[in-house]
């Protein structure tokens, strides 16, 4: 007899566990479908965590070097302990792993370790790693089984020398030369943490600027901050072919401007030229399930696909493939299902680069604005000028903030500079309730903070920066 459950839900990262949790918090009968080791997905194990862990371990590493003497600090022999590094970040995953599993044993929520297959309408199959089968029966089924690097057919991936994200985070020696394809998120944060460890990182892209979906001004700054501390960029190149020489990769790429020919060698090749959503053996055929030219599931604003009972959340669908979207869409979904009303404002939903400095963006940026015609205003102010910035030695960067022009809502915010990812949240707070750049501007900041910062753009939008 197969177990019977209120939702089903196939792929434990942030969208599906947290569906989950919510799910079970509204007292659905829940299952959750995983079919690697430990619960948590891409993020939690491969992904957001042991990135930033090593991100801030390699920014310690860099600091003690040659940051603390302008503090006077002075440390004698400073050394990397590679292994105790990466032990670290593995305790990291592994203590969240454990803490999302107790999760589901709170809210009741039964595991089933295995491949989840839908093979009817309201019917998974699961098949767990040793071949056993387990048949289960849901009134609804979740799909949210995220999505899995981009593979170039002259890029294989073997982990060790050509990696993915995944083979970025477990290298066992710091390479003394990595060749980063790719000038998004994940090339930008792996990169760093290497070249703060003493890797020579040269950053390939195809595309004439990096972080291309970003603004562009706060851009400039980090890829200028990056070129400072070492890293090396080759803009509007493509990279057409690679072979192994001896233990190392020979990468060849051509200008796109000029069609010049050119090649490195490298220890490493990190290849981070975006993520496709991971559908393969999920049965979506058998039932019929749409999807889009991308393999993207098609869904509508209530998740659903076109086979009724049959919903689709997080990186699999239409949207920027971050762990905090798919999160609210779990929420949203398990309170629909429930009976309820859920929401998600995909006009608020930040993205960060955590380099240093790191880039924090919500809303429209400018060239967007321009593009859509749009009549805004511009508030901007350099953390050079915050004190609190200067006291940590931190100066890199600035706050800009957009607003209509008309009823002074602001409609982006974008921060380079120290601890961007923490103080985006206010922006994102205010264009929540609608607030206005003057609703900031009015807004108590404590002294000295570097939260000021976002203050003092929300002025300068009306041109009364004080600090300047």
């Amino acid at each position: 007899m197969a177990a019977e459950f209120d939702l089903v839900i196939i792929g434990s990262g942030p969208g599906g566990y947290v569906a989950a949790i919510r799910a079970g918090q509204l007292g659905l009968k829940t299952a959750i479908i995983e079919k690697d080791k430990t619960l948590g997905g891409t993020c939690l194990n491969v992904g957001c965590i042991p990135s930033k862990a090593l991100l801030e371990s390699s920014e310690l590493y860099l600091q003690s070097k040659h940051g603390y003497n302008n503090h006077g600090i002075k440390l004698g022999g400073v050394e990397l302990d590679l292994n105790t590094m990466l032990a670290r970040k593995d305790k990291v995953v592994k203590d969240l792993t454990q803490g999302v599993a107790f999760l589901m044993k709170k809210n009741k929520v039964e595991v089933f370790k295995g491949m989840g297959q839908i093979t009817a309408v309201g019917q998974v199959k699961v098949t767990g790693e040793s071949g056993d089968v387990t048949e289960l029966k849901a009134k609804s089924i979740v799909i949210a089984t995220g999505s899995v690097p981009v593979e170039l057919p002259f890029l294989k991936y073997d982990e060790k020398r050509i990696v993915s994200n995944t083979g970025a985070l477990t290298l066992p020696q710091v390479p003394k030369e990595m060749i980063v394809v790719g000038g998004g998120v994940i090339g930008l944060e792996l990169g760093s943490v290497w070249m703060r460890l003493g890797s020579k990182v040269t950053v390939i892209e195809f595309a004439d600027k990096i972080a291309a979906t970003m603004d562009q001004q706060s851009v400039g700054v980090l890829q200028k901050t990056l070129v400072k501390q070492g890293m090396q960029f080759l803009l509007n190149t493509k990279v057409s072919a690679s072979k192994i020489v001896g233990d190392r990769v020979e990468v060849t790429f051509e200008s796109r401007a000029d069609g010049k020919l050119g090649s490195l060698t490298a220890d490493v090749v990190l290849v981070s030229t975006g993520r496709k959503p991971f559908t393969d053996g999920l049965g979506l055929e058998t039932v019929g399930i749409e999807k889009d030219k991308q393999g993207r599931v098609t869904v509508d604003h209530h998740f659903k696909t076109n086979v009724p009972g049959i919903y689709a959340i997080g990186d699999v669908i239409i949207g920027p493939m971050l762990a905090h979207k798919a999160e609210e869409e779990g929420v949203a979904i398990a309170e629909m299902l429930a009976g309820g009303v859920g929401h998600v404002n995909y006009a608020t939903v930040p993205s960060v680069i955590y380099t240093h400095p790191e880039v924090a963006s919500v809303g429209l940026t400018e060239e967007q604005c321009k593009e859509q015609g749009l009549n805004y205003r511009v508030g901007t102010f350099p953390f050079m000028a915050n004190g609190r910035a200067k006291a940590l030695a931190d100066t890199d960067g600035m706050v800009k903030i957009l607003a209509d022009a008309t009823t002074d809502k602001i409609i982006g915010g974008h921060i380079v500079g120290p601890r961007a990812s923490e103080l985006l949240g206010e922006i994102v707070v205010a264009m929540e309730f609608g607030g206005s750049s003057e609703d900031l501007a009015r807004s108590f900041h404590a002294h000295p903070t570097l939260n000021e910062a976002v203050r003092e753009a929300a002025l300068a939008v009306d041109k009364r920066a004080r600090q300047m």
